[in-house]
């Protein structure tokens, strides 16, 4: 994920560890605080220290000292942006009460020249900076505290200096109010006190996610013998140590057949990989990769979500090989001042799309049947959505910063321009290895992710960075060189990834028995676009999709719709009820009202076009032995038979 430049030669050892017990200690003074950072005797080191003496209003308090910084004026800066993510979060919002001493504790003069800057001056070359953060969403992107636990992203939490990234860093994390039996877990270096732990330099810090609260601990080797890795899942969670159990066995054979993917797992820089996961109801759902972790949240329970849980641990994983170490040149390194643009979404997060429920089904715990039902979403989106008429998946890819857990108040029309680069490079994913898979020699699309991984993600750097970067031309130069087949390479890419063409999945994923159909051709549709309803009122919610019967009738968003076929309409269920009774090829009269006031028109209802895949065995088929021969290669485990 990021480029890392050590300062200091380092033994890491992440591991989760045990917190002090107890009931905390009154919290000292901040005078307190500063002076025991000042005592720290490691001189360019910069110290960090968070406590939550005020969790119960999800507050921390943020000290960090600077030392050995000369005379002028010293910027301190927050994050605008965060690995993982490519648009603007501005975690400075977040950071009020913002002082600094120098190392007598005497006041500096602190001015914020930036939204997210400060300069601090009048110092002698140590400056103690402090500031309290509010911090209410658990997720991978911010940072969330309360009494019981702290997730934190560390860009959303920790201020730094410009100038000093190369750095060494040390953090202390304080128990929260309700500390017993609270554990850490991190990636970050442990020291002797189970609360303090260490950093490399800043980009290494920035890219640790750390959780605290009582977490339950499964760990398990990974890897041949001689070359094994830990693997460890540390939940805090409200589960049974049942599900818990199970959750972990299931986590086991995602690893493996993952790692089967690429013939090996990658060399984690300290021998250990960390799934850091919080599913309680204070959590935002969300997944976020680090390089020896993964930062994973939701809502929802084991008991309930736990397929959509793996999912998503499923892609994080993924991610350890392609784009924390297979990774884009336009996001290497990282800049956590910008928002990050990269043409290469499609293949560093569609294609782990598509592999996340790929490889749960080689691992048996989805049946074929359940994973063809998984492809219906980028089939259908990919086969009806307008958007592929302004751009193919480069120019979605490009859109990241303007979707990726971006926020804006004015209205957008990207139900009609957009498709999210992870749907469509999923789509692409299961089309390349569908067409790779039908070639002779056969090849798939295992074959061109082990050779991006040989060439682009094997060989890191000593500063924990990729020896080289891709690009899409490197990536067609790879699919070149994988089917020994430049002119194939070279059409697969100007049809599908420079130009926005459309793979066929009907002929494709009837090779592995899968039926590409309508799932409703019967019922009368005239759009898909939201519907509000409220006191009587049927209200437009978005911007119409372009083709439909709504959009040729000039209805736009905020229309208010009276009725249909003569069918006068007060609420959402109403207009629905009232369209899908409309035989597909008949016209009807819609009337509305919009900006201009009232008006009619004559629409023509359609069938619904909304597509899914199902095995041919649900649709009451019979695949043959060709096919189904085609199906097991495809969704077969990658495990050696015992």
């Amino acid at each position: 994920m990021l480029k890392i430049v050590p300062a200091l030669a380092l033994l890491f050892l992440p591991a989760v560890f045990e917190a002090q017990q107890g009931t905390p200690a009154p919290s000292p003074s901040p005078a307190a605080v500063r002076a025991a950072i000042t005592r720290t005797n490691a001189a360019s080191t910069v110290i960090y220290d968070i406590r939550f003496p005020n969790a119960i209003q999800r507050e921390a308090n943020v000290t960090v000292r600077f030392s050995a910084v000369g005379t002028a004026p010293l910027k301190v800066r927050m994050s605008r942006s965060s690995p993982g993510r490519y648009a603007l979060h501005e975690f400075a919002k977040n950071v009020y009460a913002v002082k600094a001493v120098d190392e007598r504790d005497r006041p500096l003069q602190v001015d914020r020249v930036s939204p997210h800057e400060w300069s601090v001056s009048g110092h002698r070359g140590t400056v103690v900076f402090s500031y309290t953060l509010y911090a209410d969403r658990a997720d991978g992107t911010y940072a969330g505290v309360d009494l019981t636990r702290a997730h934190l992203n560390m860009p959303a939490t920790f201020a730094w200096a410009p100038g000093l990234e190369s750095r060494p860093i040390q953090v202390t994390f304080h128990a929260l109010p309700s500390g017993d039996g609270h554990t850490i877990a991190t990636q970050l270096q442990p020291t002797a006190n189970p609360r303090t732990f260490r950093a490399p330099n800043l980009q290494y810090f920035l890219d640790s996610p750390t959780h605290i609260g009582r977490i339950d601990m499964r760990e398990w080797r990974a890897g041949p013998p001689g070359r094994a890795q830990t693997i460890r899942l540390a939940m805090d969670h409200t589960g049974t140590e049942a599900e818990v159990t199970q959750y972990a066995e299931l986590t086991k054979r995602v690893v493996n057949e993952m790692a089967a993917v690429f013939g090996e797992l990658p060399a984690f820089d300290f021998g250990t990989y960390t799934f850091i996961a919080c599913y309680r109801s204070n959590c935002a759902g969300d997944g976020m990769e680090h390089r020896n972790s993964t930062s994973i949240t939701s809502s929802g329970s084991l008991a309930t979500g736990q397929m959509q849980m793996l999912n998503t641990l499923s892609h994080e994983f993924f991610h350890a090989w392609n784009v924390e170490r297979i990774r884009p040149k336009s996001l290497e390194p990282f800049d956590f001042t910008a928002a990050n643009m990269s043409s290469e979404l499609w293949l560093a997060e569609g294609f782990t799309n598509y592999y996340a429920p790929l490889v749960i089904a080689r691992a048996g715990i989805i049946t074929p049947s359940e994973y063809a039902r998984r492809l219906s979403g980028a089939v259908n989106t990919l086969t009806n959505s307008p958007a592929r008429r302004f751009g193919g998946p480069i120019d979605m890819s490009r859109q990241a910063p303007f979707v990726d857990a971006a926020t804006s108040v004015d209205p957008h029309n990207r139900v009609n321009t957009f498709i999210s680069y992870y749907t469509y490079g999923e789509g692409l994913g299961m089309a390349l290895d569908l067409t790779l898979r039908s070639r002779r020699p056969a090849l798939t699309l295992d074959d061109f992710m082990r050779e991006m991984w040989r060439r682009y993600g094997k060989q890191q750097t000593a500063a924990l960075a990729p020896v080289r970067t891709y690009t899409v031309a490197d990536a067609e130069a790879v699919l070149a060189a994988v089917t020994a087949d430049p002119a194939f390479a070279r059409d697969w890419f100007a049809r599908y990834i420079h130009a926005s063409g459309l793979p066929d999945f009907t002929s494709l994923l009837a090779r592995a028995g899968f039926l590409v159909r309508a799932a409703s051709p019967a019922q009368g549709w005239i759009g898909d676009t939201p519907i509000s309803a409220a006191e009587g009122r049927v209200i437009v919610a978005g911007p119409t999709t372009i083709g439909t019967p709504m959009y040729e009738a000039g209805i736009a968003a905020g229309d208010r719709i009276t009725s249909i076929a003569g069918t006068t309409v007060s609420t959402a269920e109403e207009l629905r009820d009232a369209v899908v009774a409309i035989k597909p090829g008949t016209e009807a009269r819609i009337s509305w009202v919009g900006r201009s006031g009232a008006t009619s028109a004559s629409i023509t209802v359609r069938g619904n076009p909304r597509l899914e895949v199902i095995a041919f065995e649900d649709a009451g088929q019979t695949p043959s032995a060709a096919q189904l021969e085609f199906r097991r290669s495809w969704l077969g485990s990658r495990q050696p038979a015992p």
